[in-house]
């Protein structure tokens, strides 16, 4: 495969730029980063993330049954009192686990650096260190992904309680889609500027809504959605550094991210 040495800014000098091959079909494109995610997943470094994931959602298991209990001792009294909070305390805990995609994005974007830098010290020893947005705006990027899968999340719901069948799969395509755009930017973010990873992101568009309706799906799955934020991140920065699938409308190719 032809390649062009080319400087990008913020990357430390000179990088190889792989010109996208028009033969890859959509589907093969996300199968290489899902499969290495999930061969290192017994990560040491992957592995003390899966424990933040299970204190999280301990904790917020434990808010929403709290809060559901909260209600119902409010609101009722007697026989009633305790057989509300029996249902608030399932609904709650049923509530928490719908509710875990928001919260996997946003232990996403608290262990970025680490997951990537043991992503990219396994598969790709030779890269310069990164340099790509400012940490403040990774940081805001990692709160605004937390907001924007909850409302895709709640959005879901409601659309779930209006058409019944039909709202899941509205629900489970604005996820992946909220999911898989945020797992990405965010990852892209460490080697490139904001606009830079909203251009490879657009770039990658059905990869990284294949992957993150993966991801979406997986985290419905108790116990194997603590790893939802982890492998999630990982296979982004996987995506990230292959090249893209077809060229972009435009003349100008778009690198993967180094």
């Amino acid at each position: 495969m032809r390649q062009l040495l080319a400087p990008v800014a913020g990357c430390g000098g000179s990088i190889h730029i792989s010109h996208p091959q028009p033969n890859h079909r959509v589907i093969d494109l996300p199968l290489l980063p899902l499969g290495r995610a999930l061969a290192q997943s017994a990560d040491p470094e992957f592995r003390a993330t899966y424990g933040w994931s299970l204190l999280l959602a301990a904790l917020g298991v434990i808010g929403c049954v709290a809060l559901g209990g909260a209600l119902s001792a409010h609101f009722l009294t007697g026989w009633w009192a305790s057989a509300g909070w029996l249902l608030a305390a399932i609904g709650g805990a049923l509530l928490a686990l719908y509710l875990y995609v928001p919260v996997a994005a946003g232990i996403a974007g608290l262990f970025t650096e680490r997951v990537a830098a043991a992503v990219e010290a396994r598969y790709y020893p030779g890269l310069p260190p990164p340099h790509g947005a400012s940490l403040a705006s990774q940081a805001w990027d990692g709160i605004a992904l937390g907001l924007l899968v909850l409302l895709a999340q709640l959005g879901g719901l409601l659309g779930n309680l209006v058409l019944p069948g039909l709202g899941i799969v509205l629900g489970w395509t604005v996820s992946a889609w909220a999911l898989g755009r945020g797992l990405f930017v965010t990852a892209a973010m460490r080697r490139a500027s904001r606009a830079d990873a909203l251009a490879a992101y657009r770039a990658r568009f059905w990869p990284v809504m294949l992957l993150g309706g993966v991801f979406v799906a997986a985290a419905m799955v108790p116990v194997l959605n603590l790893a939802v934020p982890v492998l999630g991140l990982a296979a982004m920065v996987h995506l990230g550094h292959r090249p893209t699938a077809a060229p972009p409308p435009s003349s100008q190719k778009i690198p993967p991210l180094r």
